[in-house]
């Protein structure tokens, strides 16, 4: 009985219009990462593993929504995640473990600067133009359990659990309670975000504790001109002096009692934000870390990840995507 060997690599086991192809071919990740993350790297190797090995993982995370552990099995059992981290075939992947880590050591000051030379290729190459924007904030729900806050503060005998009291005994000190209109409340923090309106790309990203108006909120992720659509929130004298100041026109809605309210120009701008309501009205709104820098990190990547599928979309219709 003759048996035939055939050798394959790892190149071949992955579709030619697979997306991830389609990222690699849009964005230098090892060139940024070089740039970027040297200090990252440092002595410690990660078990063995590259930052850039490291990094591309995480960023397959946000592309697959996974967790540490789910990362940890999907990068053990997918050939094209092997090929995107420039794993071997045959190589051991990472544990869980290796992703704290690396996130820890990266952390939101390092990743800031490959979102914004990222945003900054995007602007070059007439992606973002800033003419249009598209501004929102969203609430982000903690992941701490405020039972157990509630019964330590019963124990230390304070008469309410509000945003003072919090930090005294809550696990995640800078999670706030912030509240939407009258009855919508939540504990955490907020996501504010700017999209360009032309290419529905996210230009800026911030994370606030939840009790910041929209309107402070909005200072960290004003794009540099142009004219932005806002929703009620954004309607105050605080906003619109803060848009001046970075020489924007702030297009807000207006709140029903307000006596210059325009509702044929409302329902315009209404109109302009709806596509972008819906698609960040998606989003996942329970965050998976505490404090302000992990979250922060968290949303960093995620936004890299949502413009890597967008700008596979804006480029080609030939890549399927999953």
């Amino acid at each position: 009985m003759n048996h035939q060997i055939e050798f394959v690599t790892l190149n071949d086991l992955v579709d030619s219009k697979h997306p991830y192809r389609k990222f690699v071919e849009l964005i230098n990740i090892d060139e940024l990462c070089t740039k970027h993350l040297s200090k990252a790297q440092g002595k410690s190797n990660y078990k063995g593993y590259g930052i850039n090995n490291i990094f591309k993982a995480l960023l397959i995370q946000h592309l697959e929504d996974l967790s540490d552990r789910e990362l940890a099995r999907y990068l053990k059992e997918n050939n094209v995640s092997k090929w995107f981290c420039q794993f071997r075939l045959t190589a051991i992947t990472p544990d869980h473990t290796v992703f704290t880590r690396a996130r820890k050591k990266i952390g939101a000051n390092l990743l800031s600067k490959i979102f914004t030379e990222i945003r900054d290729n995007l602007k070059q190459q007439g992606y973002i133009n800033e003419v249009f924007t598209f501004i929102d904030a969203s609430h982000l729900i903690s992941k701490s359990n405020l039972w157990q806050e509630r019964d330590k503060a019963i124990a230390r005998k304070y008469n309410k659990l509000n945003n003072s009291v919090l930090p005294k005994v809550a696990k995640d000190k800078q999670a706030k309670i912030g509240c939407k209109g009258k009855n919508k409340y939540w504990y955490g923090y907020k996501k504010h975000v700017s999209v360009d309106m032309q290419s529905g790309l996210i230009n800026k990203v911030a994370v606030t504790p939840a009790n910041k108006t929209d309107a402070k909120g909005m200072k960290h992720v004003l794009p540099s001109q142009g004219a932005i659509y806002a929703d009620k929130g954004y309607c105050t004298q605080d906003a619109q002096q803060i848009a001046s100041k970075k020489s924007c026109h702030l297009a807000a809605i207006k709140k029903n009692n307000m006596k210059d309210k325009n509702k044929d120009k409302d329902k315009f701008y209404s109109k302009m934000r709806s596509p972008y309501e819906r698609v960040f009205s998606q989003t996942n709104h329970r965050v998976r870390y505490s404090g302000i820098a992990k979250n922060q990190f968290a949303i960093f990547m995620e936004s890299i990840a949502f413009n890597l599928k967008r700008m596979a979309v804006l480029t080609t219709k030939s890549y399927y995507l999953s």
